[in-house]
C-alpha cells in the first residue's frame, strides 16, 4: 500500500455499543476477549451461531464509554438486530452511526509516522479525537481511521493523503486471502474456525463461554479442521457452479462468487495441490494459499 494513498471504505458500517453492562454483554457473545480492547488496542472478532457457524465478523474499537463496531455495511442492519436479540434485559444501548462515521484505510507505513505508535496488530491511537488502529488481523492490511464525516476531508488534507480507487484496496486484501466483500454469502455455510479466524487473531481459546464456543473448541482440540476458506483466482471463464473439481473429484465449493471470490476448500484432501488448475463449472480456477497459513 502506498504511503500517500487513502481508501474510503464506504461499504463499511459502524455501530456504537455502550451502557453499564456493555463489556459483559459483548464478552458473552463474541469469539474474542473484550478485555483486549482498550484505548491502546483494538481487536477482530465474530459472532457465531449456537452450532459454531459463521454469522458476522467485525472490528471492535474502544470509544468513549463504549465500543465502535466496524462491519461490512451490507450486514450492519442484521448485526444490529442480532445484538438487540441478545440484549434481553442488559443495560446496553446500540446505535447505528453508519450515516455519521466513515472508515478509511491507510498504509502501515503511514500509520507508523504517528507519534508513539507501535508496529503491533491492533495498536490504537487517536487523531483529532478519532481512533486510528493497525488492522488486528494482519499488519499488511494497513491501518484504519473511523472518522466523523464532517471532519473527513480536512483530516485527509492535514495528513497529506490522496483518496484512491477503493478497488485497489480490495484487490490487495483478496490477494492476502482475507475476505471483506459480500461476507453475507458465508452466513451459516461454514464453521467460524474454517474462516481462519484463529490465524487472523479473531478467536480466543482461553476466554470463557460464548455463542458457538463448544463446536469451535471441539474442532480445534480434536484437530478436525480439514477445510478452509481460501481465495480463488479465475484463470478463464465465469464461475457459474459452486463445486470445485479436479479429475471429477470434488475439492470444495465456491461460497463468495462476486468480485473477490472465496471457496471452502478441502485442503487436506488426498492429492490436493495448490498448483493444480481446478474446474468450477465452465471456469478454470486456481486456489491461492495465503502465506500466513501453514
Amino acid at each position: 500500500m502506498n504511503i500517500k494513498k487513502v481508501y474510503i471504505l464506504e461499504d463499511r458500517g459502524i455501530l456504537f455499543v455502550n451502557g453499564v453492562d456493555v463489556k459483559e454483554f459483548l464478552q458473552n457473545i463474541i469469539t474474542n476477549d473484550i478485555d483486549k480492547v482498550t484505548d491502546a488496542n483494538s481487536c477482530f472478532a465474530s459472532i457465531l451461531s449456537p452450532q459454531g457457524k459463521y454469522l458476522f465478523d467485525f472490528l471492535i474499537v474502544k470509544h468513549k464509554n463504549g465500543y465502535l463496531i466496524d462491519c461490512e455495511k451490507i450486514q450492519i442492519d442484521e448485526l444490529y438486530k442480532q445484538l438487540e436479540l441478545y440484549k434481553l434485559r442488559s443495560k446496553v444501548e446500540i446505535l447505528n452511526l453508519s450515516n455519521e462515521f466513515v472508515v478509511a484505510s491507510i498504509s502501515c507505513e503511514k500509520f507508523l509516522k504517528f507519534e508513539g505508535v507501535k508496529s503491533l496488530p491492533g495498536f490504537t491511537t487517536k487523531y483529532r479525537e478519532d481512533p486510528i488502529f493497525l488492522d488486528p488481523r494482519k499488519k499488511d492490511l494497513g491501518a484504519r481511521i473511523i472518522i466523523n464525516l464532517e471532519k473527513l476531508h480536512l483530516s485527509l488534507k492535514k495528513l497529506d493523503l490522496i483518496s484512491s480507487n477503493v478497488n485497489e484496496y480490495y484487490n490487495y486484501t483478496h490477494e492476502l486471502g482475507i475476505p471483506q466483500k459480500n461476507t453475507h454469502q458465508l452466513k451459516n455455510r461454514l464453521f467460524g474456525i474454517e474462516c481462519n479466524f484463529e490465524e487472523l487473531n479473531g478467536l480466543d481459546f482461553n476466554k470463557g463461554c460464548y455463542v458457538g464456543q463448544e463446536n469451535t473448541a471441539r474442532i480445534k482440540l480434536k484437530n478436525k479442521l480439514s477445510k478452509r476458506l481460501l481465495p480463488i483466482k479465475i484463470i478463464s471463464g465465469q464461475i457459474n457452479n459452486e463445486t470445485i473439481q479436479y479429475n471429477n473429484l470434488e475439492y470444495g465449493k465456491i461460497l463468495i462468487n462476486k468480485d473477490y471470490p472465496f471457496g471452502l476448500v478441502k485442503y487436506l484432501f488426498e492429492n490436493f495441490n495448490f498448483n493444480y488448475e481446478y474446474k468450477c463449472g465452465d471456469a478454470k480456477i486456481k486456489i491461492i494459499k495465503p502465506d500466513w497459513i501453514k
